[in-house]
């Protein structure tokens, strides 16, 4: 694990203080006064003078960089600019960096798991996309360690299998839920996982819930179960509100139809038709609510 501050510490600031050293010095200043305007000690000001540290080279390139370096300079050998100004422009510029721009590439290329994320990352951002999109996986990954660890569980998987899925709040398609990737099936009395949770990987169960969203549900995740009456019994026994929809109707207008009539459902189901499999449909706020439903019925 990589941390993007190392990045800041090994690549920035090195290429950062040598290059901003350079540039005073060209401008007259002594390695004395260069190591007061920037805190460090004269023996780091000649090191960075005689090229014994390294830089990062696209760093030094970046025109933004070059920039800020060209106007701390003449500033703070002119005295318009302090030295704490200095730090807040410098301080303005890394975090630019860090929010899905240089640094954050740098940071990528230096801890790879990253690059698993599409969009852009402000890491330091709590409720920034990132790390809303990785605690949403997060929540998914804990819900399925959970069911694969349910005795009991593998029975309630239907026929076509199973799929957890969690979205994100302003989710409006099935790239924005999480989900297991392909469908959680029933192999030999055991609730098998194929992989890792992902976004844009459920179809069904992940356009069931955006549906049910749209109508007004409060839900952000979903399972899908066997349907069984008594697994709606077991359900409505500990309290969770179900409604029935037609299986043979349009999902889309059904589901729309059954949140309408019962916002706060709790479980979605059909009994069945014509070639249609009947199922249940659990819904929660989070998986872990979705998956604590499921465990009552276990």
């Amino acid at each position: 694990m990589r941390f993007i501050e190392e990045i800041v510490v090994e690549e920035f600031l090195p290429t950062f203080r040598t290059v901003l050293a350079g540039e005073l010095r060209e401008r007259g200043l002594t390695q004395s006064e260069v190591a007061s305007l920037l805190g460090i000690s004269q023996s780091a000001v000649s090191k960075y003078a005689h090229g014994e540290v390294e830089i990062n080279d696209e760093i030094a390139r970046d025109e933004r960089f070059v920039d800020l370096v060209e106007r701390l300079a003449n500033g703070l050998t002119s005295g318009e600019l302090s030295r704490v100004q200095a730090l807040v422009e410098t301080e303005v510029l890394i975090r630019r960096l860090e929010r899905g721009d240089l640094l954050a590439r740098l940071h990528e290329a230096a801890y790879p798991p990253i690059a698993e994320h599409d969009g852009p990352i402000d890491i330091h951002d709590p409720e920034g996309e990132f790390r809303v999109t990785e605690r949403v996986r997060s929540s998914v990954r804990r819900g399925v360690r959970t069911l694969e660890n349910t005795s009991g569980f593998a029975s309630l998987i239907p026929a076509v299998g199973s799929n957890l899925v969690e979205a994100l709040p302003d989710a409006t398609t099935i790239d924005d839920v999480a989900g297991v990737p392909g469908r959680i099936l029933d192999i030999k009395g055991r609730a098998t996982v194929p992989g890792d949770p992902e976004f844009g990987v459920s179809e069904h169960v992940a356009s069931l819930l955006l549906v049910a969203m749209q109508a007004g549900s409060d839900a952000r995740a979903a399972l899908n179960i066997r349907y069984d009456e008594r697994v709606i019994e077991s359900l409505e026994s500990s309290g969770y509100e179900t409604v029935e929809f037609d299986a043979e109707a349009d999902l889309e207008r059904a589901i729309e139809s059954a949140i309408q009539t019962t916002p706060n459902a709790d479980v979605l189901y059909q009994t069945g038709g014509f070639g249609v499999e009947p199922v249940c449909y659990v819904l929660g706020p989070d998986a872990a609510a979705v998956v604590s439903a499921v465990r009552t019925i276990c």
